[in-house]
């Protein structure tokens, strides 16, 4: 399979190595320094074009990426509220993108633990739910992604919860969500449940990247030759 990378960090070199391992070819690599490479007879050659990027470009980069013909794998969080526009695209004009606010395989498990704890939660209001999560500093947008589908995985199933807040609650329909900066943390995810008589947390911690670059890599393979707005629901069918 022929995979253009944009964005060319830690992240993307990371899954540049491990696309390689896995007998795919890298046909392109847009950085900042070379974003004019999007309109290359290169790129429009790819398969697939796996975006890791910053909220500030992503949304352009994706227009890029169907203007060339190329479907859209991104892990880029921060740009949402523009998520339904993608959408429409893909509903109307027949564009591919996939989408995950983490493509760890491990944390979509998660996803799923979170969800199941959060319906088990609603029939016992005595305990009340919050979230920490920590990552590198050089993260620019807080809450992570990550944290946003999980509060959204708590909401869903939690009916005393309304929204989610960033570190505090300013009432007790709120969840709120403690972001943590510092280091090179690569990810952790920590929902804690606490009533008078105990505790309950469920945590996930990521060990590198190379579990949310390994996910990554697996989205593009399902991605190439499919049609539509996809998630890691579509891939896993958790």
């Amino acid at each position: 399979m022929k995979i253009a990378l944009i964005g060319y960090g830690k992240m993307g070199k990371t899954i540049e190595q491990i696309a390689l391992r896995r007998g795919h070819q890298i046909v392109s690599i847009i950085d900042i320094n070379n974003a004019e490479d999007l309109h290359s007879e290169a790129f429009k050659s790819a398969d697939v074009a796996i975006e890791f990027t910053t909220p500030a470009t992503a949304f352009n980069n994706y227009m890029r990426c169907f203007e060339a013909g190329v479907p859209v794998v991104s892990g880029t969080t921060g740009w949402l509220e523009r998520i339904g526009e993608i959408r429409e695209k893909c509903e109307k004009e027949g564009k591919t993108f996939f989408y995950a606010s983490n493509f760890s395989i491990g944390v979509n498990i998660f996803f799923a633990l979170n969800k199941y704890l959060a319906k088990i939660m609603n029939d016992f209001p005595s305990y009340d739910v919050q979230m920490t999560e920590v990552h590198h500093i050089h993260k620019l947008d807080a809450p992570s992604g990550t944290a946003i589908t999980l509060a959204e995985g708590i909401l869903e199933n939690l009916d005393r919860k309304e929204r989610w807040t960033l570190e505090t609650a300013e009432r007790a329909t709120d969840l709120p969500i403690r972001a943590i900066r510092e280091g090179e943390v690569p990810g952790i995810h920590e929902i804690t449940y606490e009533s008078d008589a105990d505790t309950i947390r469920i945590k996930h911690d990521a060990k590198s990247r190379a579990g949310f670059a390994l996910g990554a890599v697996i989205a593009a393979e399902f991605t190439a030759g499919k049609k539509g707005f996809l998630g890691m629901n579509d891939l896993f069918k958790f």
